[in-house]
């Protein structure tokens, strides 16, 4: 990542691309909430929602066109919140214009995309970050402080397993966008799982070894619907993840074990973490702020602001990206090129 020089500025003043369900409650505000930022400008291709969404919010100002957003020199930080399809594209309008970028996760569709952003970036000078937002949650700092403790001992051993009823689907020529790999770049795996895998790397350092299979067992659409991986983390610690998108029960259970006791927490859920040893158990209860983004953003204009240091970078999110792409290379016959593109080539779609 790069290091974000002190800005001459007291206040970072922000643009959004694509100010879209995500930017409703989970960030948006947050701009506007932390400390020495504003949210001053939008933009949505829809000119009526985007007056629409700058009304309701207070926003000075909006825009139809992202390369007249990022144009406007009262916008110094650009805030994309697009689907991935699009990071891309607008990651690069921002790295031209010169200014700071925070993107939506997961970083681009695909590993390359990644390097491409970052390679603008680097030649630009200024510092891209993403929204792994769980790397600065209240629950997940507990975890993390917990293991920093060592609270269970050597750790042994890691597993994730999520599950969730399939989603509706109801044209299968116009499937909703994260299930569509021209703009998600895969299925739910791509939008829910990079979640976890961020996470996992946050907590417990990158993941190496990576192997993994995918399948769609249940789903009228070519992406697939289950997934299940193994890995080591960076201090050699094995561990093994499972996502089933089509299940008729939904669970969302990780679990870290070591020689004195074993955390559990869900990735998706605000319930407390509980830790077990052999004194008994506890529970640690950290509710989500309203703005889940607003803990992460803050750090990222501290950073932008020469005061502190993002913990989500260009360069952590595309490790969970290059993740993800050794998981699903074999459904998708490899994932180093615009493989949305060529779906008929894929060798793990049933269709």
């Amino acid at each position: 990542m790069l290091s974000a020089h002190p800005s001459p500025k007291s206040r970072i003043r922000w643009g959004i691309i694509g100010c879209g369900d995500v930017t409703e409650v989970k960030s948006g505000p947050a701009f506007s909430k932390v400390a020495n930022s504003e949210l001053v400008a939008v933009m949505r291709r829809d000119a009526t929602k985007a007056a629409d969404y700058a009304r309701r919010h207070n926003v000075p100002r909006w825009y139809d066109d992202a390369r007249a957003l990022v144009a406007d020199p009262g916008v110094d930080a650009i805030y994309v919140a697009t689907p991935p399809g699009a990071h891309l594209d607008g990651a690069l309008l921002a790295a031209a214009a010169g200014k700071p970028c925070y993107v939506e996760k997961p970083f681009a569709r695909n590993t390359r995309e990644c390097d491409a952003i970052l390679a603008a970036f680097r030649a630009a000078g200024v510092p891209v970050f993403v929204a792994y937002y769980r790397r600065c949650l209240p629950r997940f700092e507990q975890v993390r402080t917990l293991l920093a403790a060592g609270a269970l001992g050597t750790l042994t051993g890691v597993r994730l397993h999520f599950a969730c009823p399939p989603p509706k689907i109801t044209d299968v020529n116009n499937p909703p966008w994260r299930l569509d790999a021209i703009n998600a770049g895969g299925g739910l795996f791509l939008d829910l799982g990079s979640h976890a895998l961020d996470l996992l790397d946050h907590l417990l350092g990158p993941l190496q070894h990576v192997h993994g299979h995918a399948a769609n067992r249940a789903t009228p659409l070519p992406v697939e619907d289950t997934v299940a991986m193994s890995f080591l983390t960076a201090a050699g610690i094995s561990g093994t993840g499972t996502w089933n998108f089509t299940s008729a029960f939904p669970i969302d259970e990780t679990v870290i074990e070591g020689t004195a006791g074993r955390l559990m927490f869900s990735i998706f859920g605000n319930e407390p973490v509980r830790l077990e040893t052999r004194d008994g158990v506890q529970s640690f209860d950290r509710p989500h702020p309203p703005h889940v983004q607003q803990p992460l953003i803050q750090t990222v204009v501290d950073t932008l602001l020469g005061r502190g240091e993002c913990p989500s970078s260009g360069d952590s999110a595309r490790r969970t990206s290059a993740v993800m792409d050794a998981v699903l290379a074999g459904y998708y016959g490899g994932r180093d090129d615009a493989f949305w593109t060529r779906p008929t080539t894929w060798p793990g779609c049933r269709r």
